[in-house]
């Protein structure tokens, strides 16, 4: 077994070789036709030190941004190459490639960058932080009540956006002399706003289930992921009724950690597709696309981990189970929605065509659901959760004007 994880690691880091070297020669080619970005137009900046394994986490910025960018221009500062490379390749924000401190500075001395956006805790996000006179500000790529939200990496940055309540009230209990209401700003989701993407399938009386895992994690804290535990169980028995359609959308870091879980993956994706040749009626659909948001509309039911998943369906109102994590380790907030969410157990995950039936015939689900809605991310009315990010950005660009004119607000 040593030697077949050795031979598996070395064919990994084999092909993350090759990737980087020809992701290095398309970053360089498609640098060279774009030419230098135009100097002093980009206000705001979002630091991305991350590859292409993480890109959900700025994607699901992209729409937000793109509409932000029309009031102050926004430039996304890219430190890997691979990332810059996915970046460029998407094409929906204006990059600068920055991968030495020195090209981060060359960027700042080119530019009058004012805001500083963050939407992961990568640790080379300290080298940034040594550049004052610019506010630099948190905006995470989800909400949720992993333990990843209530982090003292909080307290690092000037700012931080933030859904709403329950946001607050989590923080507040773990964070201790940190100024709440002048150094956060409840927002929402404003990925709300801009759900994407179209429908794969066309739309019959079958009811429609999403399945969206999160990955295994990488310290028993952190064990969410149900792949393994719950995830074929569940999708087979669905896939069996013949009056089911399922929407299997894996978190792309699915196995980076516990090769088994990568297994499972496919072995679930294998099923889908064999269950899409036996009846092609059914449609279902293994979803890895960058769009999110017609997933979360379409589904009558989403069954997923504890993740941003969780209050990314919550947003849009509908009806969610969640998978109960086996490891006894794994740290529950019980103090919010998951509280008073569904639950699915591993050992129940089975019998998920039932648990369907019984959610969705809940008559009080709407009125926990609009309840925990509101707690989370305030007024969801469409362009609601847009107007409060506009507005926290007008706020601190006022705050900036005032500090560089020697007048602290």
């Amino acid at each position: 077994m040593p030697l077949a994880r050795d031979a598996r690691l070395a064919v990994g880091l084999l092909r993350k070789a090759l990737a980087t070297r020809r992701a290095r020669t398309d970053l360089r080619r498609a640098l060279a036709e774009r030419g230098p970005l135009p100097r002093n137009r980009f206000r705001i900046a979002v630091y991305f030190a991350d590859g292409p394994v993480n890109m959900y986490q700025i994607r699901q910025w992209y729409a937000p941004l793109q509409e932000l960018a029309r009031e102050w221009p926004v430039v996304v500062i890219a430190r890997a190459i691979r990332g810059a490379d996915a970046l460029l390749r998407d094409d929906a924000l204006p990059v600068a490639y920055a991968p030495t401190v020195r090209d981060v500075e060359q960027v700042l001395d080119e530019q009058d960058i004012r805001i500083v956006f963050y939407v992961n805790q990568n640790t080379r996000n300290f080298q940034m932080f040594r550049y004052g006179r610019r506010w630099h500000v948190f905006i995470n790529h989800g909400e949720s009540d992993k333990m990843y939200m209530t982090t003292n990496q909080f307290t690092a940055y000037d700012y931080a956006f933030v859904a709403g309540d329950a946001a607050r009230a989590r923080l507040s209990r773990t964070l201790w002399d940190y100024d709440l209401d002048r150094r956060t700003f409840s927002i929402g989701r404003p990925q709300a706003d801009h759900y994407s993407g179209d429908l794969p399938y066309t739309p019959d009386d079958r009811r429609v289930v999403l399945y969206a895992p999160t990955w295994e994690g990488d310290r028993p804290a952190a064990h969410y992921g149900s792949i393994v535990t719950h995830g074929e169980a569940l999708v087979g028995a669905l896939l069996a009724t013949g009056r089911h359609r399922v929407i299997y959308r894996p978190h792309p870091r699915s196995g980076v950690v516990d090769p088994a879980y990568g297994d499972a993956n496919a072995r679930i994706v294998a099923a889908l597709a064999a269950a899409n040749a036996a009846d092609p009626a059914a449609q279902h659909v293994h979803d890895t696309g960058p769009d999110l948001g017609w997933q979360l509309a379409a589904a009558d039911l989403a069954v997923v981990d504890i993740s941003a998943m969780v209050y990314d369906r919550l947003a849009a109102g509908k009806p969610l189970l969640i998978s109960r994590p086996v490891d006894p380790e794994a740290l529950v907030d019980d103090t919010g929605y998951l509280a008073d969410a569904e639950w699915l157990d591993a050992d129940s995950a089975g019998d998920i065509v039932a648990r369907t039936d019984r959610v969705l015939g809940d008559p009080d689900a709407v009125a926990r659901l609009d309840h925990w809605v509101r707690y989370y991310f305030g007024d969801t009315a469409p362009g609601a959760s847009t107007e409060r990010f506009h507005a926290a950005v007008r706020t601190l660009m006022a705050r900036w004007e005032s500090w560089d004119a020697g007048v602290p607000a």
